[in-house]
């Protein structure tokens, strides 16, 4: 089946059922509706700045649908795009979709054009405080929880989906939490089964688009995300671009966004990554110091752990996900401490897992489709589990960047103020 139109048609918010839903189509033919469900006990909230954070919020979500049949045209019948939102979604559905266009022999370079209907967006400032942390159910956003925890700053999490998974880790977390579910609608699962594209999605972006709608309800000025230096790392190069799974988890992404928000809210809503500086194995390293003996029996980083049929946390022991953080962990945690962690495994030792071991550290074939670290700092965590594990250097030869220091801090897009915060929460860190 081909179409020639995607078209974003409504959102409408209804505040007694707290639903948000949205409607999309394609050729007038083809209806869709997606819902959010923000439960939790709003603050008072400014009508205007909400409706600016449900146009981006609706915008992004519609690339769930848009990707089925990536038609050449998209039509704009409810929300407002001035040059700024129209730049910001073309390039976040491009480059957020190139292991889409990859996995389904697409070009890579298909342009997604979105069109402007207004000559600018007036900014309205909220009036919040506060900070808002995005729990996924892993070691990183664990880590921004006790790195933020050690100051005096007023701090809530929020979470989408998955609520039996994340119950029992949010409750040991112990802070303010707000829930909101997410429903796609069934049909995508019908259409992919009829042959529909499908593939993965800037899922990232959806999350900060939500997170800044529940920002703005609950009364909060900063969202913070927990993606590392390593998710700037493309992932494989397609017909001379380069592809990264990580894209919308990226430092590019992030500034994007953070110059969509100043546009609408000025610096009163604020978004941000409070771990950029640091790589996935430093990360590793902070967490088994201050997060592990907490968290070691309600966290999970298995995708595998969050799908639709799953209600708890777990880790499969076979996925990329599993191999790196099993990997990045393996200096810093004892090792019987760790094979519990993964049912009595040891994936570092596992035959099945030797390709994908080879995967991370470069040494054959593209870097694993997952969220995973780069190859430099996959190789500097292999060569301290040598110590461990001297046996494996004949199964792994490879070579470290000269000077790479995996402790030293990278780039970053944290305000000021927040990130003299954080650095003197690393500076007191354990020893």
């Amino acid at each position: 089946m081909k179409y020639e139109q995607f078209i974003f048609e409504s959102y409408e918010f209804d505040q007694i059922s707290k639903v948000l839903n949205l409607r999309y189509a394609f050729d007038d033919a083809l209806h869709f509706t997606e819902t959010f469900h923000f439960d939790f006990a709003f603050a008072d909230y400014d009508s205007v700045a909400l409706d600016l954070a449900f146009q981006s919020l609706f915008f992004l979500a519609g690339i769930s649908y848009f990707k089925m049949y990536v038609p050449s045209e998209i039509i704009i019948r409810t929300g407002a795009i001035d040059p700024d939102m129209a730049a910001f979604l073309s390039s976040t559905y491009e480059k957020g979709l190139g292991e889409f266009f990859y996995i389904n022999n697409l070009n890579p370079r298909t342009a997604v054009n979105f069109p402007q209907n207004i000559v600018a967006v007036r900014a309205v400032r909220t009036n919040s405080t506060g900070i808002l942390i995005g729990i996924g159910g892993g070691k990183d956003s664990l880590v921004s929880v006790e790195l933020l925890r050690k100051s005096n700053l007023d701090i809530a999490t929020w979470s989408l989906n998955h609520r039996p998974q994340l119950t029992p880790l949010i409750e040991r977390i112990g802070l303010p939490h707000y829930w909101v579910e997410r429903e796609i609608d069934p049909q995508i699962q019908e259409l992919n089964e009829a042959g529909a594209l499908n593939g993965h999605i800037p899922i990232s972006a959806i999350f900060a688009a939500v997170g800044t709608v529940v920002g703005i309800l609950s009364g909060r000025r900063d969202h913070v995300v927990s993606n590392e230096q390593s998710a700037n790392e493309p992932t494989l190069e397609y017909d001379g671009v380069a592809i990264n799974h990580q894209y919308s988890k990226s430092q590019e992404f992030e500034q994007s966004y953070q110059a969509l928000l100043h546009g609408r809210f000025d610096d009163t809503q604020r978004y941000y990554s409070s771990l950029r500086p640091l790589s996935e194995l430093r990360i590793a390293e902070i967490f088994s110091s201050i997060g592990f003996e907490k968290y070691h029996d309600v966290f999970s980083s298995c995708n595998r752990a969050f799908t639709h049929d799953s209600d708890h946390m777990f880790w499969d022991g076979k996925c990329a996900k599993c191999a790196f953080v099993f990997l990045a962990l393996t200096p810093f945690i004892e090792r019987s401490t760790l094979e519990t962690l993964f049912g009595g495994k040891n994936l570092l030792l596992d035959s099945s897992l030797q390709l994908t071991y080879r995967q991370l550290l470069g040494i054959e074939g593209n870097k694993p489709l997952d969220c995973v670290g780069e190859v430099k700092e996959s190789r500097a965590a292999m060569e301290l589990a040598f110590r461990q594990y001297p046996d494996l250097r004949a199964a792994y030869e490879f070579e470290l960047p000269d000077g790479y220091n995996w402790r030293s801090l990278a780039t970053h897009a944290i305000p000021a103020d927040v990130y003299d915060t954080l650095q003197s929460s690393l500076q007191n860190l354990p020893k």
